[in-house]
């Protein structure tokens, strides 16, 4: 119809860029602006207000400046409409100082100049500035509104403090403000942060009783908000009952699973989604990547990197550095590397995500090469990357690269070493042997140890059997988590490896009085899309018989080829025969079978373990790869181990 009005007023262009604007057609109102000064129709203080909020929706800062000269030109600077919307628009593109002298000369403001100013500072980051604001707002007798409120309060939730969030949140109702959906929506990402799950469930029950517990936004927050503190039913109630599911309330139930470690659940809410129809965006890749990561579900990952492929999502930094992270924790770090080397621009994240996959890996001399390309690069190094540096050094045994790194952490770069650095450090010489070393570290530290340390430090005293020093160290950790069940199993693990059963059985007893249980072996395989779970001794599987039988026929051959079960890693007091039939039903050896078993001949394996792989399924896995002509990746708790021609990517260090 506008189309067909041979010469429209100023009026007429005001009420249609203003309708693409409230329709969120930002670039069409941007369009019509420049139309309309083409047909020689000069723009009022009714025209810029729309187009500048069109700018600031897109980000458009050189639209938005070459508009704000236009408005200087034309004398419509001290307009307070024009003015409140040039703020908004600088704050949306983060030029807050910009945003800030145009605040600073409105003679008269209303208390949109003030929401507009301090929304700009919350938006940004820069809530104390904001906070300010907020105080001196009210010293010049502007009340705050709902929408102030709204804007602080977002705005220290966005920032990470949800205790400021949700202490605004009860100011507000004390001031006699009402909460309207939007509140809600701020404030429950507090309660997600603070995992404050009764604050979560009042807000709730006010967004019921106001009516509005069905807005689509309130919704989304409320599932993330329920998810992020483990109760995933409530969330999953609330998904499951809302009438218009959108991409962002599958992403939020999607992430929710991923945060409570609910992979299986999460994974499947990823193919609902896509049997519903609904087409993933960049968040939903970047929540369901760590998933696949966890589970090691390569294939599935190579869809999704296809997906962003096909889809030209290739280019986002953050999609590539998940990507990374998957191929890396998949255990193929050919195509992490060929990730990394494909990126346009590399942040932190991504180098670190490299050497973390090489340190996984063992590549320890890989990881020193990228840390110097990295450097020469320019890139400068946080205290996240420098955690994965030194465990790379600590997986391939470079202890003097370790300690120069350490070093050069504080005089190079001006980074204290946290608490996660020294336990790398106490890592890195526990494995390599150097225990009396180690010890001597933790005692120097300028911290107090905590158990993350001396956990470490029991760890590499079972590794290399020393009981001396891991009595002094168990003690410790038992006064400062005595709830920690996997403490008392090294203990117990390290007395049956020296045959002292007295001792095992006092550990045990202790455990039994204090409820605690013992963390089961379990392994996963991935065949064909399809993860498959064998537990110590499991017998569940339809394919079980044929398992066990594959197994001792295997075991013979095994013999032959010179491997002798190592009867250490048995941790009951029974006879060799006994322990050696014990050993047999580990649960990496039954998920290597039944890989073995389903697969055809010369198909690479992938096994993920919870736990450390024990010593004897190290050198049983070494002979069966030998046997049987297959490449067999396992992924413990702690690294990976490529197994090909009898031999293992760990060189044995591990």
């Amino acid at each position: 119809m506008f189309e067909k009005i041979p010469k429209p007023d100023v009026l007429l262009w005001n009420i249609i860029i203003g309708r693409y604007g409230m329709h969120n057609c930002f670039d069409k109102a941007i369009e019509l602006y420049h139309r309309m000064q083409s047909a020689g129709v000069k723009p009022d203080n009714y025209t810029f207000p729309p187009v500048l909020r069109a700018c600031a929706q897109l980000g458009n800062l050189q639209q938005g400046l070459e508009i704000h000269d236009y408005i200087k030109t034309s004398g419509f600077e001290c307009n307070i409409f024009v003015e409140n919307a040039l703020v908004a628009m600088y704050g949306r593109c983060g030029r807050l100082e910009d945003a800030r002298q145009v605040f600073d000369k409105i003679s008269e403001r209303d208390v949109v100049s003030w929401n507009v100013m301090i929304g700009g500072y919350a938006q940004n980051g820069r809530c104390n500035e904001a906070m300010r604001l907020f105080c001196q707002m009210q010293l010049t007798g502007v009340l705050p509104n709902l929408v102030t409120w709204n804007a602080v309060i977002a705005g220290y939730a966005q920032n990470g403090n949800g205790e400021e969030a949700l202490k605004l949140f009860g100011q507000m109702q004390l001031a006699g403000v009402k909460p309207n959906e939007v509140s809600a929506a701020s404030v429950l990402p507090a309660c997600a942060q603070l995992k404050a799950l009764q604050q979560g469930k009042a807000i709730h029950g006010y967004a019921i009783s106001s009516g509005f517990e069905s807005n689509e936004v309130v919704e989304n927050a409320l599932i993330d908000m329920y998810a992020k503190c483990g109760s995933t039913e409530d969330a999953c109630n609330i998904f499951g009952a809302m009438s218009n599911k959108t991409v962002i309330s599958w992403n939020a139930m999607i992430a929710g699973y991923a945060h409570c470690g609910h992979d299986d659940e999460g994974l499947r809410c990823f193919q609902q989604m896509h049997l519903a129809g609904m087409k993933p965006n960049n968040v939903t890749i970047v929540s369901v990547l760590p998933i696949i990561a966890r589970l090691a579900m390569l294939q599935q990952g190579k869809e999704i990197h296809n997906f962003i492929l096909r889809n030209g999502l290739e280019s986002h930094i953050v999609l590539g550095n998940a990507l990374i992270d998957m191929y890396a924790k998949c255990g193929n770090i050919r195509l992490a590397q060929s990730v990394f080397d494909q990126l346009s621009a590399k942040d932190i994240v991504s180098w670190t995500a490299i050497i973390a996959g090489h340190g996984m890996q063992g590549n320890g001399e890989q990881a020193v090469a990228l840390f110097s390309q990295m450097q020469q690069s320019g890139m400068k190094p946080d205290h996240i990357f420098f955690v994965a540096l030194l465990s790379a050094c600590s997986h391939s045994g470079l202890v003097a690269k370790g300690w120069q790194y350490f070093h050069a952490m504080r005089k190079d770069y001006g980074i204290t070493p946290r608490m996660e650095h020294y336990a790398c450090m106490v890592d890195l010489l526990g494995r390599a042997g150097c225990l009396d070393e180690a010890e001597e570290f933790i005692k120097k530290m300028p911290l107090e140890p905590s158990a993350a340390v001396w956990g470490t430090m029991l760890g590499a005293c079972r590794i290399h059997s020393n009981i001396e020093i891991g009595e002094c160290v168990a003690e410790c950790l038992f006064n400062l988590k005595p709830e920690t069940a996997g403490y008392y199993v090294l203990m117990s693990n390290m007395y049956s490896a020296a045959g002292r059963w007295d001792d095992v059985a006092k550990v045990r007893k202790t455990m039994r009085e204090q409820g605690l249980q013992k963390n089961p072996g379990c392994a996963w395989i991935e065949i064909k899309n399809k993860v498959y779970a064998f537990r110590v001794g499991d017998r569940s599987q339809p394919q079980s018989e044929a398992i066990y039988a594959t197994l001792e026929n295997l075991a013979a051959q095994m013999k032959e080829e010179g491997y002798v079960p190592d009867t250490n890693f048995v941790l009951h007091d029974v006879e060799d025969e006994e322990k050696e039939y014990m050993l047999c039903g580990h649960s990496e050896k039954l998920a290597i079978i039944f890989g073995l078993i389903n697969t055809c001949s010369g198909t690479p394996l992938r096994i993920i373990k919870n736990l450390r792989v024990c010593g004897d399924c190290h050198n049983a896995t070494k002979v069966i790869s030998k046997i049987v002509g297959r490449e067999i990746t396992v992924r413990d708790a702690n690294r990976f181990h490529h197994f090909k021609d009898g031999l293992c990517s760990c060189g044995d260090y591990w």
